[in-house]
């Protein structure tokens, strides 16, 4: 499945932030959000949220890129 990748930008405030978020299936039958979040040019954290079916993590990844975009995030062509 294609990922989303949504950056955040204010060079007033050194601020140079990115989000990425990928949807893939486990080997159990499962589907994971994998989130990715931290400073442009450096290692983020990453975080995995299983869940039951492709549906359901399409779900929740929309919503989480909504919140991000009401909070000045900007998306990017590639993921």
């Amino acid at each position: 499945m294609s990922g989303v990748y949504l950056t955040r930008r204010d060079p007033t405030r050194n601020l140079a932030r990115f989000y990425r978020m990928l949807i893939v299936p486990t080997l159990f039958g499962e589907w994971v959000l994998l989130r990715e979040w931290g400073r442009i040019d450096s290692g983020g954290t990453v975080r995995a949220d299983p869940f039951p079916n492709a549906g359901a993590a399409l779900l929740a990844m929309q919503a989480l890129m909504r919140a991000k975009l009401r909070r000045g995030y900007e998306s990017q062509a590639h993921a």
